[in-house]
């Protein structure tokens, strides 16, 4: 893509961050917000379609509510550089991944269109810019998410977590360095899926003379997952010796086969889950 640049004043190079979120203003609908840097908020979107080339996804994980939400950020280039940011658990995220899986040319642009659903939902509609042609998947129950993320990653060439953030947040939105250790952020997502305290890590992490999980190796990693993995089985097994057999197998086993970690935790947590109720 070739970018014409124009000369003189203008604003900074930075990129434009639209939240995904329904709602109205006036009487007129709206699906994404545009955070505005200058006033530290955000401006409802009323022009429901974006289009651009996709040069990155990106997962962030960020503090809300003392909580850690990780997000999908799909990074769009055109007239700016736009960042639409939403939940990676979303009707939005799932349904962009999935068309977007069956894109194989990344180079051509395309329109993200944002759609209003029931209940406060927003879905995501893919179309081939140049001949407005929807691009559609079927949906599967069995859609494994964290390959389609690395599968489009992949494809798109880009994996680091190079967009910068904007200066100022919104109020109760922290950020979180995006030059984070590879490690420190296997560590915060695994423990935001599972839910697990975080002074508790703090804790676990104190006892070992350290303040982040990168300065410990490998194997003591590898058992700060473990602990917190089994500390959360524990009040949902009988036999806590079953859970951690099976973590072994579906954990430890699964990734060393080539399996992404997060989604090997993941179907062991419905494998206990399932045993607890008697669904195996």
């Amino acid at each position: 893509m070739v970018t014409e640049i124009k000369l003189g004043l203008c604003n900074p190079p930075e990129p434009i961050y639209l939240f995904v979120n329904q709602g109205e203003v006036d009487g007129e609908s709206y699906v994404w917000d545009k955070f505005n840097i200058n006033q530290d908020n955000k401006i409802p979107v009323i022009q429901r379609a974006l289009t651009g080339y996709l040069s990155e996804l990106q997962l962030t994980t960020k503090e809300f509510k003392g909580k850690d939400n990780l997000k999908l950020d799909i990074v769009i280039s055109a007239d700016e550089l736009y960042i639409v940011r939403t939940g990676i658990e979303t009707n939005f995220a799932k349904s962009f991944l999935l068309a977007a899986s069956i894109v194989q040319d990344f180079s051509k642009p395309l329109i993200i269109v944002a759609n209003a659903g029931d209940e406060n939902t927003v879905f995501c509609n893919l179309y081939d810019a140049a001949t407005k042609t929807k691009i559609y998947r079927e949906w599967s129950r069995d859609l494994d998410w964290a390959r389609i993320i690395r599968d489009i990653q992949s494809l798109l060439g880009a994996t680091s977590n190079s967009i910068p953030e904007p200066p100022l947040t919104p109020p109760k939105l922290s950020v979180v360095p995006q030059s984070v250790h590879p490690q420190d952020l296997r560590v915060k997502n695994i423990r935001t899926l599972l839910d697990y305290p975080l002074d508790l890590v703090r804790e676990w992490l104190q006892f070992q003379d350290v303040v982040r999980p990168s300065l410990l190796d490998i194997n003591q990693i590898n058992e700060l997952i473990k602990t917190m993995c089994l500390a959360w089985a524990a009040d949902k097994c009988d036999h806590p010796n079953h859970a951690e057999s099976d973590y072994q197998k579906l954990v430890v086993d699964a990734v060393a086969r080539g399996m992404d970690e997060l989604t090997a935790i993941n179907g062991w947590m419905q494998q206990v889950q399932a045993v607890k109720t008697g669904a195996v």
